[in-house]
């Protein structure tokens, strides 16, 4: 389905477009394999020389008609699915370095992502220097070294909820002839396109409100097709240089736009295999078909939610953008005018030791580790999601030790706030 619809009618239509007697739900293809008449056919489907399906670790029908939906939602020219947001980050990545290449990133993202990038990856040989992203456009080019492949940041950080300015790091980025990468998973389409300013390549964590229901775990990686691989492609021989594996295939020259995704599908999905099952693609295309509608309910109780936290004398501090307090309200404003997100942090008076007892009563709000969905979740991240940084990597990630990670839901606010008063009294 074109992009030029409404999000509500692409939540919805796009993706599946049945044809006559076709079901009219997106059917799953609960298979492995897919048969084909001639040898043939088959040689030119691994050859790259046709579109089709001959193995679900590559590509299946269901999985293409979600990541559809979401490139469609996101305005991208083409999308792929994967088993995890984590997958998805690592991709996007892998797809563009390799040993020897250098990354760039916000500090504050997802603590997952922050070991993934400082620790995991550098023992593949891919270095990262974690900025400020509140720093001057000339401190952050500072980073930036002739090896550099790539700038990474998130819409809205986990669990910090800061807001990105992502023009000033799509202008950063382009001034160094790489690829700015935007996780989008909090926000979701539904209330920013990172793409419309300036992004190129946007990652999600499928998992969190694009399910919306807790019932799977997946990613997905949407290509803009904005960036001129070639126009530097010195920096990206994997992508503009001939693939040895894909008997000397060009994907800039053989798939244009289309190029970084053909890439990360039929070189790292081939290779590392982290595909979303098709029935969790199922289940994912449910959730989507309601995300519209559940964007807004979450902003509208976690902003009610916000509110009633910053009157309570209990409370240190309350951290949202719809604050008008936030230091990110005005951020928030420009790129979330809608709307940010349903997850919001803040911390008692008394710090960790009285946040932990707080959570410890806390009845209908339950202690997951778990994030933007239906129901309203608590977390403490220096004791759970971050556990495995340091107290400078914390403060250094905008985590203070007695900060509250509280995914707003989408029950009737003013039970939720009963929850949390009963649990203050406690």
């Amino acid at each position: 389905m074109e992009n030029k619809f409404a999000p509500e009618t692409l939540c919805v239509q796009a993706g599946w477009t049945p044809k006559n007697g076709e079901p009219r739900v997106l059917p799953i293809y609960q298979s492995t394999t897919f048969k084909y008449d001639s040898s043939e056919q088959m040689a030119r489907l691994f050859d790259l020389k046709d579109s089709g399906y001959f193995y679900t670790r590559l590509q299946n029908p269901t999985n293409d008609a979600v990541a559809s939906k979401i490139a469609a939602l996101e305005g991208g020219v083409a999308a792929m699915l994967t088993s995890s947001g984590q997958a998805a980050n690592f991709f996007a990545v892998f797809n563009i370095c390799e040993a020897g290449d250098h990354i760039v990133s916000a500090t504050s993202i997802y603590g997952g992502t922050y070991n993934l990038f400082g620790v995991t990856m550098k023992k593949m040989g891919i270095e990262c220097t974690f900025v400020d992203e509140d720093a001057s456009e000339e401190e952050i080019a500072k980073a930036f070294r002739p090896n550099t492949k790539l700038m990474f940041g998130e819409t809205l950080s986990n669990p910090g909820v800061k807001v990105l300015d992502i023009e000033k790091f799509a202008r950063i980025a382009h001034a160094h002839g790489v690829p700015l990468i935007v996780d989008n998973t909090f926000a979701t389409p539904i209330n920013c396109r990172p793409f419309e300013w300036g992004a190129d390549i946007v990652t999600h964590s499928t998992t969190k409100y694009m399910d919306g229901h807790a019932t799977n775990v997946g990613g997905c990686i949407v290509d803009s097709g904005n960036f001129d691989w070639e126009a530097h492609a010195e920096k990206f021989p994997g992508l503009c240089l001939p693939d040895e594996s894909y008997h000397g295939l060009t994907y800039t020259k053989a798939f244009g736009k289309g190029a970084f995704i053909t890439k990360a599908t039929s070189q790292l999905m081939r290779d590392l295999g982290s595909i979303q099952a098709p029935m969790n693609a199922f289940l994912l295309n449910m959730g989507l078909e309601t995300l519209h509608l559940r964007m807004p309910q979450h902003c509208r109780n976690a902003q009610t939610v916000a509110e009633w936290l910053e009157k309570q004398a209990q409370v240190a501090w309350v951290n949202y953008p719809g604050l008008k307090s936030n230091p990110y309200y005005e951020l928030g404003q420009k790129y979330l005018p809608n709307g940010s997100c349903g997850v919001l942090s803040f911390g008692l008076k008394g710090g960790r030791d009285v946040a932990i007892r707080f959570m410890d009563h806390l009845r209908m709000i339950a202690i997951v580790t778990h994030v933007a969905d239906a129901r309203t979740c608590i977390l403490h991240p220096a004791s759970h999601t971050h556990r495995q940084l340091t107290d400078e990597q914390l403060l250094a990630a905008g985590i203070a030790p007695d900060l509250m990670r509280l995914s707003v839901g989408i029950e009737n606010a003013n039970d939720i706030i009963a929850d949390l008063e009963q649990a203050m009294k406690a």
